[in-house]
């Protein structure tokens, strides 16, 4: 049975008759409800600059390494560093607290980036492995930082999810897009571009120790090892920083009235010790100890595989293919003869470009979760594998007639990968025990990095191969980068 778009949640559709100006602002303020200027602020600039100079690495790297090194070599030193440390830190990182880690995450990413722009480029007898090590020290640092801020959103809510979903999503456009502005249309060399980006880092500390309400963390000191933290009462005197108590208590437990009227646009899923709405239908280990031994962790993992992880897993090796093994060879011929031909004055454009459409679509689907959700979260990884084949067919057979067509896939590429990161951390919220919830949140993120990495090693070998096959065939263009 149909819903009516109030009782899904759903802003109305124009040409309705409650879609006057003022329903829209009504309805948009009540999804936003209890939300906290500053943990929105925070959290997306935790986003940003977490992921902003993993997105200019990748913007940046066919300008890094050249021509003749697959672009693909890049991204595994952009991501491996980073899987490794999701991949073993959850099991031990709650012992450090959150103000040293930002710390050192903040130097990590300013050392690396300095790395990399004051070396040499190639041409004039730099090393590639010396940039590549400053890659490295900045991929462990989104690595350590993306699994920390996701279990930081525990103490926070939901709010704080979607803030962070958005930010990640607004630095896949701001990295590509200032990369494609400071070296495209402004004219800076690619060593001042990456200069300053070494700078950006500090807008962490400044959201981290100013921005950021402390309460909630603070209060969550004495129990540090995955525990929950209790909902306030009105007449809580630990309030502090000039939240209210009404705010506290939705950041601090999102229950069924936040995640059903403001986050959800279709049936409610409170939390729930098991996990009764997943694809798989598993069971969440009941933890009775406060610090679960490794066995216990391992299965707690294992738990989130199916319902959570695989898709993850699957989206990102679909478009990470796509962005680092298909888009180098996805060339048109550049001529000002017709007007649909590419708006290009060199064939290096088409690649930061297709970045900066692909992060567009992240962005706006990264941040649509306060409007929209989506529980099936299979459903959208399938449609890009269904991409990736269509663009690789593309690559062979050269049967797309204009490059318009390929920007309007990349877009749409950027809308399912970033749909099914945000969807897949809110259904965590909703549907994991609140005492598991820290630790499944990073522990999952693992599976977007695993998939980066195995599109890496995939890219090594299809980029190569999808050019020389463009050669053979009279294309010549992926040989003019």
């Amino acid at each position: 049975m149909s819903r009516s778009p109030s009782a899904a949640g759903l802003l109305p559709l124009p040409g309705t008759p409650g879609s006057s100006w003022a329903a829209y602002k009504a309805r948009f303020s009540n999804l936003f409800q209890g939300a906290n200027s500053s943990v929105l602020v925070a959290f997306w600039l935790f986003g940003l600059i977490n992921n902003v100079l993993y997105v200019i690495i990748l913007s940046a790297a066919l300008d890094l390494v050249g021509p003749n090194v697959p672009k693909a070599v890049v991204l595994l030193a952009d991501v491996l560093p980073s899987f490794i440390t999701k991949l073993v830190a959850p099991y031990f990182i709650h012992k450090v607290p959150y103000s040293l880690r930002i710390i050192i995450f903040c130097g990590l990413s300013s050392s690396g980036m300095l790395l990399i722009a004051l070396t040499p480029t190639t041409q004039s007898g730099g090393s590639i492995s010396t940039k590549l090590a400053g890659v490295i020290m900045a991929s462990l640092s989104s690595g350590g930082g993306e699994l920390s801020f996701l279990g930081l959103t525990h103490y926070y809510g939901h709010f704080s999810l979607a803030a962070w979903g958005s930010g990640t999503g607004g630095a896949g456009l701001v990295g590509a897009g200032l990369y494609v502005l400071m070296t495209s249309f402004i004219g800076l060399s690619v060593k001042t571009s990456l200069l300053a980006s070494a700078f950006l880092p500090c807008f962490m500390l400044l959201s981290f120790f100013i921005v950021l309400p402390r309460g909630p963390l603070r209060r969550a000191q004495s129990n540090k090892d995955y525990a929950s933290i209790p909902t306030l009462d009105t007449t809580s005197e630990d309030a502090d920083n000039s939240i209210s108590t009404y705010a506290d208590s939705s950041l601090l437990a999102p229950g069924p009235k936040i995640a059903t009227e403001a986050f959800h646009s279709h049936s409610p899923r409170p939390a729930s010790p098991a996990f009764p709405n997943s694809p798989c239908g598993s069971t969440f280990p009941s933890i009775s100890n406060r610090k679960p031994t490794l066995k216990q962790n391992l299965q707690r993992t294992s738990s989130l595989f199916f319902p959570y992880m695989l898709p993850l897993l699957l989206v990102y090796i679909a478009e990470y293919t796509i962005n680092q093994g298909v888009s180098p060879t996805l060339l048109f011929p550049i001529s000002a003869s017709h007007p649909n031909d590419p708006p290009f004055a060199a064939y290096r454009e088409f690649y930061p470009f297709y970045n900066l459409l692909y992060q567009l679509g992240v962005f706006i689907s990264r941040s649509s979760t306060p409007f929209y959700r989506i529980h099936n979260l299979y459903l959208p990884s399938f449609l890009q594998m269904a991409n990736m084949v269509l663009l690789v067919t593309q690559s062979l057979y050269d049967w797309i007639p204009t490059v318009y067509v390929v920007f309007i896939i990349v877009f749409w590429e950027g809308l399912l990968g970033g749909a099914v990161y945000v969807n897949t951390f809110a259904e965590i919220m909703d549907l994991v025990p609140e005492r598991d919830r820290e630790f499944s949140l990073g522990a999952t993120s693992v599976s977007d990095s695993g998939g980066i990495c195995v599109a890496g090693f995939v890219g090594i070998l299809l980029e190569p191969a999808l050019c020389r096959w463009s050669v053979r065939h009279g294309r010549m263009m992926c040989k003019a980068l």
